[in-house]
């Protein structure tokens, strides 16, 4: 018969949680940092030890007297996690250790799928591909898309290009073609999970990513907002303040390229934006719009949820950066206390990945320690925990 966890199992759980997300650090550190004894942090570790998820990682340099203390670290062989942003053009898979610790990456082209179980069997063969080296099991896969997400299982509004993975096909297949939990997420909560991940002094904070399509996320107190219904995140709706077009039609690539194209701009691609010549009427006209477009949301957002900075990042971030300082000044004469705005540097494929691995991080860990916790009562039935 199952047992409820004992103190036992929560201090080896807290222990275990430390280690993760701090390894490599000494004894020392992990009972400063959890507060339990020398001797209660020393059974802990033995323990684990024992499981797997402990092992030395040498021994810290002390100058002078004293004993060196051995470093605690997680082997490889605890296991791994792929994050995946697959764009519209590009497709990147990250895989990363227990530890948050690169084992491969892969950037490629996102090929056109015209069924969602090609996309998906593509996608589990390029994840298996770029995990080869990894050791261990893959605990945890995150895949952020252009769109949005409920549940981490089904799709809202994605890119035009992207229509038939509206719906939870795409994460039902992957789910049946890999060993591995499997979420969806949008490519927006994945990049701020990345600023998030790398500035743990971050609080409020929004991010708009300005790419195939416009996508929005937001955290409150350091943590992820996701909304009761569909309708989180959908700011592209409304209306930009320019003419009687939506935030999506000028903060999106495919939508800002429409309307440079019925400005009379003879462009291919929307990147010619700032690109090409920046003396024309034309242009000037579509920067306006498109920084009205800008301060609409700005302020829509910094009412509504009062962030202390709002991020921009994805393809139309060069032209972001054009007109932030005609931005700032605009939010400045309208809003008492404006949030700082600033575009994020991301490299292409890789970034969302990296937020997507955080993830995944954050998911394998916690099912960890509950393992960790419902073990005891495992134990008369196989010789080790299910881990």
């Amino acid at each position: 018969m199952p047992s409820n966890p004992t103190p036992r199992d929560y201090n080896k759980a807290s222990v275990l949680e430390v280690v993760l997300s701090r390894a490599p650090l000494t004894r020392n550190e992990v009972i400063e940092l959890t507060g339990l004894s020398k001797a209660t942090v020393s059974r802990a570790v033995e323990e684990l030890r024992a499981d797997g998820f402990v092992a030395d990682g040498g021994v810290d340099a002390v100058a002078g007297r004293g004993r060196r203390s051995t470093y605690l670290d997680v082997p490889d062989t605890t296991g791994h996690v792929a994050g995946v942003s697959f764009g519209v053009l590009t497709t990147g898979v990250l895989v990363a250790d227990l530890r948050g610790r690169e084992v491969h990456h892969v950037v490629v082209p996102t090929p056109n799928h015209e069924e969602v179980g090609d996309a998906a069997e593509w996608l589990a063969g390029l994840i298996g591909e770029t995990a080869a080296a990894a050791r261990g099991p893959l605990r945890q896969i995150v895949v952020a898309v252009p769109g949005r997400v409920r549940d981490g299982t089904e799709i809202f509004s994605p890119a035009r290009s992207m229509k038939i993975f509206t719906g939870s096909g795409l994460h039902r297949t992957i789910a049946e073609l890999v060993d591995a939990p499997v979420l969806l997420d949008s490519d927006a909560n994945a990049s701020l999970l990345g600023i998030l991940a790398e500035d743990t002094g971050i609080g409020n904070a929004a991010l708009f990513n300005v790419s195939s399509v416009l996508n929005f996320a937001a955290c409150t107190g350091h943590e992820l907002v996701r909304g009761r219904t569909p309708a989180f995140g959908g700011i592209g709706v409304l209306c930009a303040g320019a003419g009687q077009e939506t935030l999506d039609g000028l903060m999106s690539a495919r939508g800002l390229l429409r309307f440079a194209r019925g400005r009379g701009l003879d462009l291919t691609r929307v990147e010619e934006l700032w690109r090409g010549r920046r003396d024309d009427e034309a242009r000037a006209e579509v920067l306006d719009a498109f920084t009205t477009a800008i301060v609409t949301a700005v302020g829509a957002v910094a009412v509504t949820l009062d962030p202390e900075t709002v991020y921009f990042a994805g393809r139309l971030c060069p032209l972001v950066e054009e007109v932030l300082p005609e931005v700032r000044s605009r939010l400045d004469r309208i809003l008492p206390a404006a949030p700082e705005v600033k575009t994020v540097t991301q490299v292409v494929g890789l970034s969302t990945a990296r937020g997507a691995v955080f993830a995944c991080l954050t998911l394998a860990q916690d099912r960890l320690r509950d393992a960790v916790l419902g073990a005891r009562g495992r134990r008369a039935e196989q010789s080790t925990p299910a881990f």
